[in-house]
């Protein structure tokens, strides 16, 4: 595998951690609105990103390494933009079984359980904007969860779209497709969803075409 093929499998685990936490940090905001700061402390958030780089590159180095035991043949070619791991296992000529093992077992725990924890924050979260008596306050507090909620579901549909697809009715166009919404489409659009809330970001973004300094 190319380089570049292990750090997007790095970056794309890496991803997944980094939604699960920001589903964390939303639930402990709207359920846990005064502990918020004392909940999510610096040295929590340094724990989980750290957590979050660290799993990413164990599993990145784990794919990487049992994928260099495969055997192919030659003049082999992937319909893809990236060495996805599932197709170069799918291309090896030689056995294939301990690799599709390691791979869909870290699918399921490096993804579902993330997916899971995910669903909880969020079923704690609806559970507590449904107790808000307002409808001013239920709109603000959906409105600051849309956008994550938005990512994640774009982010694990085209990802676990691939990774759990059956081979009968495989399509590599499709595949392709997905594969460029996880790993391209969502993380140039977190940038945009998160920081275009910021009231600072705006401001500096207007700043230029108001003529102010």
């Amino acid at each position: 595998m190319h380089p570049t093929d292990i750090f997007f499998i790095l970056f794309e685990v890496l991803d997944n951690f980094l939604l699960t936490v920001m589903a964390y940090d939303h639930f402990v905001a709207l359920c846990h609105p005064l502990h918020y700061t004392v909940i999510m402390n610096r040295r929590l958030c340094v724990l989980l990103v750290l957590a979050s780089w660290i799993t990413s590159a164990l599993n990145s180095m784990l794919q990487s390494l049992m994928a260099l035991w495969l055997s192919f043949c030659t003049n082999m070619e992937i319909p893809h933009f990236f060495c996805e791991l599932n197709q170069v296992v799918l291309l090896a000529c030689s056995d294939s079984f301990p690799n599709d093992m390691v791979m869909y077992f870290a699918a399921g725990l490096l993804f579902c359980c993330p997916l899971a924890g995910i669903l909880y924050s969020y079923s704690k979260i609806v559970s507590s904007i449904r107790a808000i008596s307002s409808a001013q306050g239920r709109s603000k507090a959906f409105a600051t969860c849309a956008s994550h909620l938005s990512v994640v579901s774009l982010f694990y549909c085209t990802y676990l779209g691939v990774y759990f697809s059956s081979s009968a009715t495989y399509n590599s166009h499709s595949s392709a497709i997905a594969s460029v919404m996880y790993t391209v489409v969502t993380p140039m659009l977190s940038p945009f969803i998160y920081t275009l809330r910021n009231e600072d970001i705006m401001g500096a973004l207007r700043r230029p075409f108001s003529g102010k300094l």
